[in-house]
């Protein structure tokens, strides 16, 4: 019981930390931030395991991880304000060639990282070429130009 407790206290965590750390985080990684992985997946096997480090432990801490995931997505699909919470909603960043600064800043996005997004995605070079410019919630940035 102990180990399905330590997985899903884990699970809790790391969803808030990611939360905490903004969509940004998930889809580009820098090398700092896989070094960074890597030592709280360290981190995290310690704090699921313990000091069990059988096949019968790591196996029911997985289960464990997948049954609450495997939830989690239920209660989402059931919850909509839950899924709100959990994974936010999209964020124009660019309005009519207007930068929105303080939703860009909330976000942890900057100018430079909208206009890399409009030149690998629309070959734009100019905010005022960018009707919007959507921080979608996996963490991409969608790039709709002016007609």
């Amino acid at each position: 019981m102990e180990t399905v407790l330590r997985a899903t206290s884990i699970y809790f965590v790391l969803m808030v930390v990611l939360k905490i750390a903004g969509r940004r985080t998930l889809l580009e990684m820098t090398s700092f931030d896989l070094i960074l992985l890597l030592i709280i997946s360290e981190a995290t096997q310690q704090a699921l395991l313990g000091n069990d480090f059988s096949v019968t432990g790591a196996s029911l801490t997985i289960i464990t991880l997948i049954v609450v995931d495997i939830l989690f997505g239920m209660m989402k699909a059931r919850f909509p304000r839950l899924d709100l919470l959990i994974n936010g909603s999209a964020l124009i960043l660019v309005e009519n060639g207007n930068l929105l600064t303080e939703r860009a800043q909330r976000a942890g996005i900057s100018k430079d990282d909208i206009l890399n997004s409009a030149r690998t995605s629309a070959g734009l070079e100019r905010l005022d070429q960018i009707k919007f410019a959507i921080l979608e919630t996996n963490g991409k940035i969608s790039i709709i130009p002016m007609k």
